[in-house]
C-alpha cells in the first residue's frame, strides 16, 4: 500500500514540474489538462480525477471540455491541481503559477505583481505549516489553526469552505476534512493515515460558490432510464468511472456533445451522478493554492508528491 501511495506521488511530482514549465501567455487549457492527464497514463498510472486549471478567482473544479478554445493570458493566477493513482492509491497535488509572458509589467503594476506572489508565497506557507504539525496523535483543528495563522500573517484570508481530505484506495475524498482553519477539531490523527492537505489562501472574504459550468462529475448509482441514450451514457460511465471523478471530455470522444449533455443534465438530476461546477470566490478575489499528499507517521509524515 504505501508502495503504491509512494509510486504514484512520484509520477505526479514529475507530471507537476513538467506541467508547470508550459503555463505561458495564451496556451489553451485544454492542451493543459490533456498533457497531464496524458504524461499521467504515460508513466503508468491512472487519472485519479480530472486535471483542474483554475484561473484567478476561479477556485477549483473548473477543467476544459472538449474542443474549448479558452487561454491563459499574462498575470493569470493559475491553480494547477492534478491527481494520479496506482493500483486505486492516490497522490493529489496543486501548485499556483503566475503565468509569464513579455508584457507582465505592463498589464500590471509592480505592486499588483508583488501581491500576487505573496498570495502564492501564503499558501504555500500555509502548507508548509500544516505539515510540520503532521503526526500521529495531532488534532485536526490545530492543523487549520497553523494554516489559518500562517495565511493570514500575510495579510490573506483562508478559504474556510473548502478543505483537505483523507484518501483510501478508490476514494478520494475518505471521511477526514483538513479545515484551513482553526475549526476546533479534536480529531486525531493516525500512524499510516493518507491525507491531502490543501491550504487556499485569497484577497478576497475567504468563501466560494459554485458557478454554472459544471464538467467535473462522480458516479453514484446505477437506475434504469427510458431514455436510450442515457442509459447508454450511464452504462459507459458505470463501466469505466465508477471509482473515481470524470469529466464529460471523456465521455465526449464516444457521444455527441448535445445529446450527451442532455443525457448527463438527467443522470444529474436524478442522482445517479455527483455534479461538481466550478468553485469561485464569493467577492471575486484572486485564490492560490498549494498541495501535496502525506502518509502520516508516529514523529511526522512523508511527503508522497514533493
Amino acid at each position: 500500500m504505501i508502495e503504491s501511495y509512494e509510486k504514484a506521488g512520484k509520477i505526479l511530482s514529475n507530471v507537476r514540474k513538467e506541467a508547470v514549465k508550459l503555463i505561458k501567455n495564451d496556451l489553451l487549457i485544454l492542451d493543459l489538462v490533456e498533457f497531464v492527464e496524458g504524461e499521467i497514463q504515460n508513466a503508468g498510472a491512472g487519472i485519479a480525477f480530472p486535471c483542474n486549471v483554475s484561473v484567478n478567482e476561479i477556485t477549483a473544479h473548473y477543467t476544459s471540455p472538449a474542443n474549448n478554445e479558452t487561454k491563459l493570458h499574462t498575470g493569470d493566477l493559475v491553480k494547477l491541481d492534478l491527481g494520479a493513482h496506482v493500483d486505486g492509491y492516490i497522490a493529489d497535488s496543486a501548485i499556483t503559477v503566475l503565468t509569464p509572458g513579455k508584457d507582465l509589467e505592463e498589464k500590471y503594476s509592480s505592486d499588483e505583481i508583488n501581491k500576487h506572489k505573496e498570495l502564492i508565497e501564503a499558501s504555500n506557507t500555509g502548507l508548509e505549516a500544516a505539515i510540520s504539525t503532521v503526526r500521529s496523535g495531532a488534532e485536526i483543528g490545530k492543523i487549520g489553526a497553523a494554516v489559518e495563522e500562517a495565511i493570514k500573517s500575510y495579510g490573506y484570508n483562508p478559504i474556510t469552505n473548502l478543505t483537505g481530505h483523507s484518501l483510501k484506495q478508490w476514494e478520494l475524498h475518505a471521511g477526514l476534512s483538513i479545515p484551513n482553519f482553526d475549526d476546533k477539531s479534536t480529531t486525531k490523527l493516525k500512524e499510516g493515515d493518507a491525507l491531502a492537505i490543501e491550504p487556499f489562501a485569497t484577497e478576497g472574504v475567504g468563501w466560494v460558490t459554485d458557478t454554472t459550468h459544471t464538467t467535473i462529475f462522480r458516479f453514484l448509482k446505477d437506475k434504469p432510464f427510458r431514455m436510450a441514450h442515457t442509459q447508454k451514457v450511464l452504462k459507459e460511465i458505470k463501466e469505466n468511472y465508477s471509482d473515481l471523478p470524470f469529466s464529460i471530455r471523456w465521455l465526449s470522444e464516444k457521444f455527441n456533445v448535445n445529446r450527451l449533455n442532455s443525457s448527463m443534465r438527467q443522470l444529474s438530476q436524478a442522482m445517479t451522478i455527483y455534479a461538481y461546477p466550478a468553485l469561485k470566490e464569493k467577492t471575486n478575489g484572486w485564490v492560490s493554492q498549494s498541495e501535496h499528499t502525506v502518509i502520516v507517521e508516529g514523529n511526522g509524515c512523508t511527503i508522497t508528491t514533493k
